[in-house]
């Protein structure tokens, strides 16, 4: 899953792809590079970002939605927590919903229930713009796990298939150092709930915290973290860096077919 921010603040690549030619033409080498998924974001959730009205999100999202739908045969989420944004999204061919609220908010349970698209779940405690300020857990992988089994019953009595669903842990969602590492080590204990895993670590403080290393200096510390998911049962990756993270993945995987 390739990361497309059309926001003047994202933490990674603020602005970069705000302007739609510059945006099409990440989506272009992302494919070209063997991705399957474009994961597009309207609204940055970085610690203390500044929350954006629906109808800005929708003016963000959606042009560029419907030019890639029209220009590219390759499925596209949208990072979205609002219930209008869905919608219109839904309507112009999203693929997948991606909400790090994982349909919490008003009216969304309804509107992914109203179609048949995929929907990812994301666990975060707090919300962004105060998620940092003290996280706490008893045991952070049973906390989530006991979220997860919230929302998908939640789903589920709503007429949102099981199959439908993705699980996402929420790495720097409301956790401390230690706890991101702690998710990432065990990550397989989420595949008790037996519905795929999205792991999107790429360039987060997580990395440059352990590392001292700036956000354009995450690139060993994103494909390390990505192996390492996989290797834990992720079935889905999020990442900035799709030709590094796809080269990685692959001798992964040759090397997983050899011991098999």
């Amino acid at each position: 899953m390739g990361i497309v921010n059309v926001t003047p603040d994202s933490f990674s690549d603020g602005g970069k792809f705000a302007h739609m030619d510059n945006a099409l033409m990440q989506v272009e080498s992302m494919i070209n590079n063997g991705v399957d998924i474009i994961d597009i974001g309207g609204e940055s959730t970085r610690p203390g970002a500044s929350a954006v009205s629906e109808q800005d999100e929708i003016a963000r999202v959606i042009p560029l939605l419907k030019a890639i739908k029209s220009r590219f045969n390759v499925k596209v989420s949208i990072d979205t927590s609002k219930a209008g944004v869905m919608s219109e999204s839904i309507t112009h061919g999203a693929d997948i919903i991606n909400d790090v609220r994982a349909l919490q908010n008003d009216g969304c349970l309804e509107i992914v229930a109203q179609s048949n698209i995929l929907v990812c779940l994301m666990h975060m405690q707090g919300m962004p713009r105060t998620m940092q300020e003290n996280p706490y857990y008893e045991n952070i992988i049973l906390d989530i796990i006991d979220f997860f089994k919230q929302r998908i019953q939640c789903c589920e009595a709503k007429g949102i298939e099981r199959s439908r669903l993705i699980l996402d842990p929420g790495f720097g969602f409301g956790k401390t150092l230690t706890d991101n590492y702690k998710m990432l080590a065990q990550m397989n204990m989420f595949k008790t709930l037996n519905l795929p895993l999205l792991s999107g670590t790429s360039r987060k403080s997580m990395l440059g915290n352990l590392l001292n290393r700036d956000v354009n200096q995450r690139l060993a510390g994103s494909l390390t973290s990505a192996i390492i998911a996989v290797q834990q049962g992720a079935s889905i990756i999020r990442v900035h860096d799709v030709a590094e993270t796809v080269d990685a993945i692959k001798i992964l995987t040759a090397v997983a077919q050899q011991e098999t």
